[in-house]
């Protein structure tokens, strides 16, 4: 199987794939995403603008080093009646974003792009995840946000860890939430670059 580099720094994501017994490898791509948050509003295309963005840089910085891979991008973005809610910047901000959840459902989506070094082959996608969190108060937040989960992540909080007692439902993907719908990237894969990661 061709190499599979993630461009990602998210280490949910790596998580993901290391669960799923894959062999990766990673590449950080530094996208200017205030740039883009500013241009696009809609939730849905900024994640795979974004996606897509971090993709192309991958494969710019692997064509340059003449290293053959499929790569996977991928940007994660919470959204809340209509608002797009992104990563805190600080413990203050961490807990605005969490207060705005609480007892609240909000979608959690995923721009993916996927591409190859050799193909000039790029298919964009995206899923969407409903996630309700159950009623929290201010101190349960703050206890919450000593934790340090919060940090680099959409909507302050990862599933995987202690959030997971506060989640009530999902409605969707699973995997979406960690980071990347790992059905739909086992689909395209298959169906796109002749790649079964069975």
């Amino acid at each position: 199987m061709k190499n599979i580099v993630l461009a990602s720094k998210s280490i949910d994501r790596r998580l993901l794939f290391e669960l799923a017994k894959l062999p990766f490898e990673v590449v950080i791509t530094i996208v200017d995403e205030d740039k883009f948050k500013a241009q696009i509003s809609n939730p849905i295309e900024l994640a795979k603008k974004l996606a897509e963005e971090k993709a192309l840089h991958a494969k710019e910085s692997l064509n340059r080093g003449g290293k053959e891979a499929i790569i996977i991008a991928a940007d994660t973005i919470v959204e809340l009646k209509g608002e797009i809610i992104g990563k805190a910047k600080n413990e203050n901000q961490a807990f605005q974003i969490l207060r705005k959840l609480a007892g609240n459902e909000h979608n959690l989506v995923t721009g993916f792009a996927i591409t190859e070094t050799d193909n000039a082959k790029l298919i964009v996608d995206y899923d969407s995840t409903s996630v309700k969190f159950l009623p929290l108060t201010d101190q349960e937040i703050w206890e919450y946000i000593k934790s340090e989960e919060w940090i680099g992540r959409a909507g302050a909080y990862s599933i995987r860890e202690k959030a997971s007692l506060f989640i009530e439902s999902i409605h969707g993907s699973s995997s979406n939430v960690i980071g990347l719908p790992m059905h739909k990237i086992y689909r395209i894969l298959k169906s796109e670059f002749n790649v079964n990661l069975l």
